[in-house]
């Protein structure tokens, strides 16, 4: 079964997209499998969370929601391959936090979910997406920077991240980034967080591990050749979410990404609307039934954010 697992991990790998929260990181794709040798399902599973579409909804000044008001449907750019966050299952059903959030937008708007077109967007296409139009506003792992705001604009942000540690659930060694040193430290080929462990020297030069994909270093893990893994916390709680008896999350974040709506920069009057409805889950309880019952189930708890409205 470890064989099956770890072939499948490979063969997925392959379909990995290029970039993650900072639109730098390698992708991570689902495990197939378990170190206990039970197999390990990739269908979709929900928060249970109803989302009735909003009959009343208007927002004036808005050409993005005079546009999804006229189609009478949503195209939400997202990720498909970050389980418990943006993840597209055999069965072609999406799940995830990630994905409820933007089913809880789309409601919302007057949407019903089963209308929301979803479309794949690499990271380094996403701004581009966006500026012309091509899908009403982006989901996924998308952290809220200076920079981006030139060419987008944001809602939120609704989940805030950090760089985080995911090991075996059974090592109490590692604590958090100070506990590395003689430890081997995976992430993905060229990325921010390896890039963070290697300028702040959290372990040594040989103990650093770099592969294609996030769901390699996590078999690597859970083959017992790695020590730890490193990126976003909210991605590192989705592969503990699918092997809950197996990995945890440290749960010591060592740097900041804050996660928004991705909104076409000049729709001011959309952007006030959507803070307007984050800001409600957040009041109401939504938030958090969405994210206990996607990535709350790798057993870490998370802290309602303070949006920043601009």
């Amino acid at each position: 079964m470890r064989m099956k697992r770890v072939a499948a991990v490979a063969m997925m790998a392959s379909l990995a997209l290029s970039a993650a929260a900072c639109g730098k990181e390698g992708s991570p794709t689902p495990s197939g499998g378990n170190a206990s040798g039970g197999a390990q399902s990739d269908n979709c599973t929900t928060s249970g969370v109803t989302f009735t579409p909003k009959t009343d909804a208007a927002i004036a000044g808005s050409s993005t929601f005079t546009k999804i008001k006229g189609a009478g449907k949503v195209t939400v750019g997202v990720k498909f391959d970050q389980p418990n966050l943006g993840y597209k299952d055999a069965q072609g059903k999406r799940c995830g936090f990630d994905v409820e959030i933007a089913q809880y937008i789309a409601s919302k708007l007057g949407v019903d979910p089963a209308k929301i077109e979803y479309k794949e967007i690499a990271s380094a296409n996403r701004e581009t997406a966006i500026k012309g139009g091509e899908i009403d506003y982006y989901v996924g792992t998308y952290s809220i920077t200076d920079k981006r705001k030139n060419d987008v604009s944001f809602a939120g942000p609704y989940f805030v991240a950090g760089q985080d540690l995911l090991v075996r659930k059974d090592d109490s060694s590692i604590t958090g980034k100070d506990s590395l040193k003689g430890k081997k430290v995976c992430s993905a080929t060229g990325s921010t967080p390896i890039q963070r462990v290697r300028d702040e020297g959290l372990t040594e030069p040989n103990n650093i591990v770099e592969f294609k994909t996030y769901s390699e270093c996590v078999s690597q893990l859970l083959d017992k050749k790695v020590d730890a893994v490193t990126t976003d916390d909210a991605i590192l709680k989705g592969y503990a979410a699918q092997n809950p008896d197996e990995l945890k999350v440290v749960g010591q974040p060592f740097s900041t990404e804050k996660y928004g709506i991705g909104l076409p920069k000049d729709d001011k009057a959309l952007r006030d609307y959507v803070n307007d409805q984050i800001e409600a889950a957040f009041t109401d309880g939504t938030w958090k039934k969405i994210y206990d019952g996607t990535l709350g189930k790798s057993g870490s708890s998370a802290t309602v954010p303070q949006l920043e409205r601009y």
